[in-house]
């Protein structure tokens, strides 16, 4: 009489703690890590091993062989999915590929699949050993699929987007995505280790540093959907030649995880980088982050609280030297100051009205043609736009005026916008 399988029992009570949370189940639930290491050790318990030859099986073998035994060679879901796992560049091991298709297979409710198919293939099932294993042994196959089959009932919603570290662990990197202008340089020090790709250094004064998103120790996952897990020497200057002239857009790894403390699969590789080069230094928060009570968060971004003086017309000249007698033209209006909130963006600026959020102006960078401050009143800045009635020939520029809360603030403000349309090019 065959004994229980302690395995099944653990793998249940994984099930039911995942079902007590909220519907689609999200890499964000506790319960995710220890069901999938639950249901890999079963996969992999019994497996029998090669006599002979360095090659070590795992549950991925036989999984990729799936679409083989199968009487006619149709197309099917599951033969799509192990496709997408087997062409996965985020993943190089036969450990990493299986964890890989597992997320594809909860997120696709294809698990109960996979094993009714194993289960009708005896030349696979050899692979393991009956007396040890859940999955070779007919006792232990009918429960374990009679829970493949709740959970192919549950709703799974992962990001299969975070998949670099599958091949090294089931704890899942937090990842962010950085948008970003096109731009001669970003101002990233990177270095290569390893086929992964680290941000070493943040230069001072640089687009990325203005930005605000990249933090030294970050791993550069993608860079407009092209991914560089894997990636060769010099491999990101490729991909962002390709894109020369285009907006960026950056999947990036984070040093740091969830509880503020270091995302240990990075472990071996910062140890590696701070032999190589000993200057290296974690970079915890931005530098540019001094939250002042002038400014304020609006969906996660720091706004600045400003009044807005008005705008003239200065004719069909906008070049710098015309904020001298632009800014003066707006103070003799005498016009009441408007409390705005100003933020500056990556591609534009945004001028709200602050006690209702209405949206009053939303200049992208190509249309400012100058800012600068006041030299008489240290507290004032000014940027001119392109006004266009019609026709180029016709166009004209407005002086805008506005008033911040202090000469620092002020300064600040004028070199994120002059960033903002430096970094910028546009090709006609």
């Amino acid at each position: 009489m065959t004994g229980k399988e302690p395995l099944l029992g653990t793998l249940k009570v994984c099930i039911l703690g995942l079902k007590e949370g909220s519907s689609p189940y999200t890499d964000a639930s506790p319960h995710l890590a220890p069901f999938c290491e639950i249901l890999e050790t079963i996969l992999r318990k019994g497996i029998k091993q090669p006599v002979l030859g360095f090659k070590r099986r795992d549950y991925w073998h036989w999984l990729e062989q799936l679409p083989q035994q199968e009487a006619c060679s149709r197309v099917t879901p599951l033969s799509i999915m192990i496709e997408k796992a087997s062409s996965c560049g985020k993943v190089l091991t036969a450990q990493g590929r299986g964890r890989y298709f597992l997320r594809l297979a909860l997120n696709g409710k294809l698990l109960a699949t996979a094993i009714q198919q194993l289960a009708r293939a005896p030349k696979l099932l050899e692979c393991y050993d009956p007396l040890i294993s859940v999955l070779g042994n007919e006792d232990f196959m009918e429960p374990f699929l009679s829970l493949m089959l709740v959970v192919s009932e549950m709703n799974f919603s992962l990001d299969l987007q975070n998949s670099s570290f599958l091949d090294e662990s089931w704890l899942l990197p937090v990842c962010v995505t950085y948008e970003t202008v096109p731009c001669r340089e970003l101002g990233m020090v990177l270095r290569y280790l390893d086929g992964r790709i680290f941000v070493i250094e943040v230069l001072p004064q640089s687009q990325a540093e203005v930005d605000e998103v990249v933090l030294a120790g970050d791993v550069i996952d993608e860079i407009s959907g092209f991914s560089l897990r894997n990636a060769y020497n010099g491999q990101a200057g490729t991909v962002l030649q390709k894109l020369k002239d285009k907006p960026l857009k950056f999947r990036l790894i984070r040093w740091k995880w969830h509880d503020g403390g270091m995302y240990k699969p990075l472990l071996p590789y910062l140890k590696v980088l701070r032999e190589k080069v000993p200057s290296f230094q974690l970079q915890h928060d931005h530098k540019c982050k001094e939250e002042e009570e002038d400014r304020c968060l609006q969906g996660g971004r720091l706004l600045y609280n400003l009044r807005y003086l008005g705008q003239a017309n200065v004719g069909q000249y906008g070049g710098k030297e015309v904020l001298d007698q632009g800014i003066p033209m707006v103070l003799e209006q005498h016009l009441r100051p408007l409390e705005i909130l100003f933020d500056v963006k990556e591609t534009e600026v945004l001028i709200q009205e602050k006690t209702s959020s209405k949206v009053l102006f939303q200049y992208p960078y190509p249309e400012i043609s100058c800012v600068g401050r006041c030299l008489d009143s240290k507290n004032l800045f000014a940027f001119c736009v392109a006004i266009s009635p019609g026709t180029p020939e016709h166009s004209t520029f407005h002086c805008l005026v506005f008033e911040s809360n202090s000469e620092k603030e002020c300064e600040e403000i004028i070199r994120r916008i002059a960033a903002g349309f430096k970094h910028t090019e546009w090709f006609v």
